[in-house]
This record gives structure tokens, C-alpha cells and sequence, in this order.
């Protein structure tokens, strides 16, 4: 797939910076011509990763999250949101809907709402080194919506 446009972001595992990677995601794929559920597909899978690296791959410290988004072929996004964390034993457990290491608080479902919204997911992780979270979504051109 030819890359058209592509962003970098970098950011602190803070909270609050998971609205704004959302806004960011949102805003970067608005090129695309995408529809409102478009876009609310794209934000919520992006606030799941976002929230999966601030609670999961820094639990007890603040660290750093890339987020890089690409306009591929003009008519896709792909977003990888990548942390340097704790890692992931076993990411194919970790995938398997309601398994959670966060806790009784954490519903454990960040992986497959991710997959649900976008048409492509994969993530990769080392433990020790961290973890990166790859999505893609087709944007339909809006002739063909008409």
C-alpha cells in the first residue's frame, strides 16, 4: 500500500492525553472524507489503546506513548500506538475478550472493542520492552456513499 500522508506523535502516559491523541486521530483521518461513525470508530479504538498503554505498560510510573497515524492509498487509515512498558507475557491471552490484568475495575475488553471498530488489528509486544498496537480502518470514498 502506497503511504500518502503520515503524522508522529509523542506523548507522556498521562491521562489526560488520551482525549487528545483521540481528537488527533480524528482530525488527521478527517482528510479521508470519513462519516461520523466513521470517525467515532476510529476515536473509540484509539482511546482503548491509548488507555491500555497508561494502564497497562506503565503501572506505577509515567512513560512514553508514540502514536503514528498514515493515509495509505487514500482511502485507509492505519494507527499504531506504541509504548516502551512492561510488555505482554502472552498476547494472545491478553486478546481473549474479558481476560484483564488491570484488575477488578478493568473489564478487560480493550482488545476486542479495538478489533470491532477497525478492520485490521494486530499488536506485538515484548516483555521488558513494550508494546505496539496496530490499526486500520477503510474509509468509504463518498461517491460510493451516495
Amino acid at each position: 500500500m502506497k503511504e500518502n500522508n503520515y503524522i508522529r506523535l509523542e506523548f507522556p502516559s498521562r491521562s489526560s492525553n488520551e482525549s487528545f491523541a483521540r481528537a488527533a486521530a480524528a482530525a488527521f483521518a478527517a482528510q479521508l472524507d470519513p462519516t461520523m461513525e466513521e470517525l467515532g470508530d476510529l476515536r473509540t479504538a484509539v482511546s482503548e489503546a491509548v488507555t491500555n498503554a497508561i494502564v497497562h505498560a506503565y503501572p506505577d510510573s509515567i512513560g512514553k506513548i508514540s502514536m503514528r497515524m498514515r493515509i495509505l492509498d487514500e482511502s485507509s487509515v492505519e494507527i499504531s500506538v506504541r509504548d516502551w512498558g512492561c510488555g505482554i507475557e502472552d498476547v494472545e491471552k491478553a486478546m481473549t475478550p474479558l481476560y484483564t490484568s488491570g484488575g477488578e475495575e478493568r473489564s478487560g475488553m480493550g482488545f476486542t472493542i479495538m478489533g470491532s471498530f477497525t478492520d485490521k488489528l494486530r499488536v506485538r509486544s515484548e516483555p521488558g520492552r513494550g508494546t505496539t498496537v496496530t490499526m486500520r480502518k477503510h474509509i468509504s470514498p463518498r461517491a460510493r456513499r451516495a
